[in-house]
């Protein structure tokens, strides 16, 4: 067993050594850790002891990008409103195809909603059975509502003793690594399919066990998260000032408003757990990674979090055609609290995310009956109205003092909602009601939709892949389908894709 462990070693650090003889295919770490000759116990602790080492002594200064602006163009401050839509028919015409002399008239395509899914039971984490738990010291952690139970080793609890500098955050990395970090990480991914968690929600949790470990300590929660997600396999770094210590991550996804570094042409984000946005200036890095640490985070939100839940009501008001309607909602406040952590991104994310179902379901079983039995243009120009009146307008500047684009949760949490999420609640209701494709306008500062009808519609429209979408602007107030802001009639905007 000895000889075939000796063989493995030393079959690995040959092939690691030999994949490539040019310099330039090798990070500084790689490079650096090929020089050294002293040998080691495993694999594993050979590339700890050499990292902690590479740590204490490859460290530069450099200077931050500022988080990248989605669009410079201001947003309109004050909304104008439609002509009286009670003076506009509903709008059914005849295909634009060649017709006989005499034809009969086109029925309006009816809707006919699709099956609302039931609000499911909370699935809770199973507890680990007595006596068969992990050793170590039991931790438990409340991660939005879901009660963990985690058991660790005490010698993962290392602590900052003095300025941070690049041997502290190296005798630091050499202490955790000792420990038996494997276990604990064992269980954090045993939570993965229970709790839904995407890559953000899967750093997050680790980010809320160093908050419980390391409680008030910022930069000791840094060093912690930094170290359990680059031994889970993600390309983490970190860097410091003169003040704090910053975990940097790649993302397959573009984000904004977020402080970044560029290494070998990628971007590494500054980033926050805690909703607070501090922005480096010089700090001090490595350029390098831990062998084997290659993922980049998914920021993608395609199943939502399973929270505990704690629900919360708010009751919206609108009147389509003469009539009164009043729908309560419900939302959880566990999601609006992790939506609140996530970084901005771009557009098109947020028109994709998926809704939870305990703020889905109710909505949707409300309006369902409304839209039943009506055309397809009538159903459309009813959510366009709720959606247009039923929420006020302030742009993201004025509610919050940045841009920050909404989850349809959150455009129900928040008092006030501007164009893009509006944009986004109402292409996830029209998906979901009325199964119709939708597409994101984007001109510049604002951002629209437009449906694919199955019947003719008149009124403005573009074309995206053979196909005609109607625009329907859920910020315009009162306009129905085919009606374009006026400020932007002649602008030609760039299609956002939704894939529902």
């Amino acid at each position: 067993m000895l000889k075939q462990s000796t063989l493995l070693t030393g079959l690995i650090t040959c092939s690691f050594i030999t994949i490539n003889s040019s310099a330039e295919s090798y990070s500084e770490f790689e490079q650096w850790m090929k020089k050294e000759t002293t040998s080691f116990q495993d694999y594993r602790d050979k590339r700890d002891k050499e990292f902690t080492g590479f740590l204490q002594s490859q460290w530069k200064e450099m200077q931050t990008f500022q988080g990248l602006v989605r669009d410079k163009t201001p947003k309109p401050v004050l909304i104008p409103k439609a002509p009286d839509p009670v003076e506009q028919p509903e709008q059914i015409t005849q295909p634009l195809v060649k017709q006989p002399a005499v034809s009969p008239p086109v029925k309006p395509i009816i809707i006919k909603t699709p099956e609302i899914k039931p609000q499911p039971v909370i699935r809770k984490p199973k507890p680990v059975p007595i006596n068969q738990h992990p050793a170590g010291r039991k931790l438990d952690l409340n991660f939005y509502g879901q009660q963990l139970i985690f058991y660790y080793d005490p010698k993962l609890i290392v602590r900052l003793t003095g300025p941070v500098n690049e041997k502290a955050i190296s005798n630091i990395w050499s202490s955790l690594s000792k420990a038996n970090h494997e276990s604990l990480l064992t269980q954090i991914n045993a939570q993965r399919a229970p709790l839904t968690l995407n890559d953000w929600g899967f750093s997050l949790l680790i980010n809320t066990m160093a908050q419980k470990l390391h409680p008030g300590a910022k930069n000791n929660q840094a060093i912690f998260t930094w170290f359990m997600l680059t031994k889970a396999g993600y390309q983490a770094r970190i860097a410091y000032d003169r003040h704090f210590v910053y975990i940097l991550m790649p993302s397959r996804q573009q984000l904004f408003e977020a402080p970044y570094f560029t290494f070998d042409g990628l971007r590494y984000y500054a980033l926050s757990y805690d909703g607070i946005k501090r922005k480096p200036g010089r700090i001090f890095t490595y350029n390098g990674h831990y062998p084997g640490a290659k993922k980049h985070l998914d920021m993608s939100l395609a199943k939502a979090l399973n929270t505990g839940r704690s629900p919360k009501d708010r009751y919206l008001n609108f009147n389509y055609k003469q009539k009164d309607y009043r729908i309560n909602v419900a939302y959880d406040t566990q999601t609006i609290s992790y939506l609140k952590t996530y970084p901005q991104m771009d557009i098109s994310m947020y028109f994709k995310s998926e809704v939870n179902i305990a703020t889905a379901s109710p909505i949707l079983k409300q309006l369902q009956p409304l839209v039943e039995g009506k055309s397809e243009v009538d159903a459309v120009n009813l959510l366009l109205r709720f959606v247009q009146t039923a929420f006020k307008y302030k742009t993201d500047q004025q509610q919050f003092g940045v841009e920050n684009y909404l989850f349809p949760e959150e455009t129900l949490h928040y008092p006030y909602s501007d164009c893009e999420d509006r944009s986004v609640f109402f292409a996830w209701l029209v998906h979901n009601l009325l199964g119709l494709d939708v597409i994101g306008l984007n001109f510049p500062g604002h951002i629209a939709t437009a449906v694919s009808f199955n019947n003719s519609v008149k009124g403005d429209s573009v074309t995206h892949n053979g196909r005609k979408y109607i625009v329907t602007d859920p910020t315009y107030i009162n306009a129905v389908s085919g009606m374009t802001m006026p400020m932007y009639k002649n602008k030609k905007p760039e299609v956002i894709r939704i894939l529902n």
